[in-house]
């Protein structure tokens, strides 16, 4: 699915470069539901050390609050090895 940049969680935090930890995704302005099912969800943009967005990391639970800033810190530190891992080698 492509999302246009500044829409909903995804295309926001591709938009901003920032994490985005959404408590509850019924209150979040222009949330494009993936699954009905979904309650709160978490979205942590690849971004190459040139600021090349290469990928999102996107993760939703069925719970309502599911996801804070040390879930944020945890996932930001995996992405950081998927990043290096995707770049080229020298």
């Amino acid at each position: 699915m492509r999302i246009a940049l500044g829409k909903g969680v995804c295309g926001t935090a591709a938009q901003t470069r920032e994490t985005q930890v959404v408590r509850d995704v019924h209150e979040f302005p222009g949330h494009i539901a993936c699954n009905s099912a979904s309650q709160s969800e978490i979205v942590v943009p690849l971004v190459a050390p040139d600021g090349t967005l290469i990928g999102m990391w996107d993760v939703d639970s069925l719970v309502v609050a599911r996801f804070n800033e040390e879930d944020a810190k945890g996932m930001e530190a995996l992405c950081a090895v998927f990043i290096e891992a995707a770049l080229p080698k020298a």
